[in-house]
């Protein structure tokens, strides 16, 4: 199954989306954003977003991600010669490195270190870069970035402030740094952004990307879907950079999926482990979080530790194949035996035709670019009705398209 999967051509995924079909604001009410449905009959509908409450299964667990995105982009400039100024660097933040946890990082004082694209690399010679930086209260510090090491895709920067300041680096990004809009809105950020790319239930810093179905959900419909007697609960998976990573091999076995990090509660996995109720993923991040779960759960059973679920694991001949509450409860018992409340791990998870998934029912989603691995993600839920739902969205003119487009309920054939 994996070699046959290996070979699926991203061709086959590819549609024509036209740049004005993209969105490059959000809707004024989040909520109002239209909603395209997809039964488990493979019938459409056309609604708007809001109308959700009565369209989501009754008794559900609705799951959602809770990652809030960091200011990533940091621009410094090189000193000034007789030349001219100084160029333009542009630090993008991706993942912290020391210490590699995020809660941690962003606690840090005076010292932490990260893996960082830097914009305009070759004017970076060596030596550090200095920013000066005048914080919300009125402090003002200078944060150095010094690179340590590079790779072609990366580098570890080093960043140090007094650590006598008793200033974190949470504080520090938030004064300088610049929320990391998608590449393919095509245009600078906005004062908007900065609460537009935020879901309402955002709580922890570490996403270069927001998790954009949660974008469309209100604190009124929340207490909507609470009033219905549909559950929610809170997960996380921080972004990366990876998710805009289009596919350019030929076949998907040569794309090398990224690494994201989650972190889920003892308890979510083990209600996972026992519920009878219908799963709801809002986003694709919750996606491949739930389902990561079902396979770090499976490595546990075979002997492994909960590290990281490699893309092609799951279609593996060493997979056990266990049912979703063997490999639950596997992974629960895991935490508790080592004391842990909580699970910490890392997914290189690659969802596509020919998955079968093992612990969703359904998913809240946006339109995703073509020959993306998002799409392939869809596609392993609806099969080729994929094409079907896109080009109905693409015959409606009203639909949009992308990170601040409109969404999509989605559910498996029955």
């Amino acid at each position: 199954m994996e070699q046959n999967l290996r070979d699926i051509r991203i061709d086959d995924y590819d549609y024509q989306l036209p740049e004005e079909r993209i969105a490059l604001h959000p809707v004024a009410e989040r909520d109002k954003c239209l909603l395209l449905v997809r039964q488990p009959d493979g019938a459409i509908i056309d609604t708007v977003f809001d109308q959700i409450v009565d369209l989501l299964p009754l008794d559900s667990l609705l799951i959602y991600n809770n990652t809030r995105v960091i200011n990533a982009r940091l621009r410094f400039h090189k000193a000034p010669t007789p030349q001219g100024p100084g160029a333009l660097i542009e630090i993008f933040c991706l993942e912290p490195s020391e210490p590699r946890d995020y809660a941690v990082s962003f606690a840090s004082v005076g010292h932490t270190v990260w893996t960082c694209l830097v914009g305009n690399s070759k004017k970076w010679k060596s030596g550090p870069l200095s920013l000066d930086i005048t914080l919300k209260d009125g402090r003002q510090i200078t944060l150095t970035a010094t690179r340590l090491d590079r790779t072609d895709t990366a580098s570890e920067i080093s960043f140090d402030w007094d650590e006598n300041s008793g200033i974190d680096f949470a504080s520090i990004i938030e004064a300088a740094g610049e929320i990391p809009i998608p590449p393919y809105l095509n245009r600078s950020t906005e004062e908007a952004d900065n609460s537009d790319y935020q879901t309402v239930f955002s709580r922890f810093n570490g996403s270069v990307a927001a998790p954009t179905a949660g974008l469309h959900f209100t604190d009124r419909l929340l207490e909507q879907i609470d009033s219905r007697g549909i559950s929610r609960r809170e997960l996380t998976l921080h972004v990366g950079a990876g998710t805009f990573k289009p596919v350019t091999s030929d076949t998907i076995g040569e794309h090398a999926m990224h690494s994201e990090w989650i972190s889920v509660p003892r308890s979510l996995i083990a209600e996972l482990a026992a519920t009878t109720r219908p799963v709801i993923a809002v986003g694709t991040t919750s996606v491949r979080t739930l389902e990561s779960l079902y396979h770090l759960g499976c490595m546990v059973a075979s002997g492994q530790s909960p590290v990281e679920v490699d893309q092609w694991y799951p279609y593996s001949e060493e997979h056990p194949r266990l049912s979703r509450a063997e490999a639950l409860n596997a992974l629960a018992s895991y935490l508790e035996q080592h004391n842990l409340d909580r699970l910490i791990a890392a997914t290189r998870l690659m969802i596509a035709p020919g998955y079968k998934y093992q612990v969703i029912n359904g998913m809240v989603t946006n339109f995703h670019q073509p020959r993306s691995t998002l799409l392939l993600l869809v596609s392993a839920l609806v099969g080729e009705d994929w094409k079907k739902i896109y080009n109905h969205a693409l015959n409606n003119e009203a639909y949009r398209f992308l990170s601040y487009g409109d969404a999509c309920l989605l559910f498996p054939n029955t």
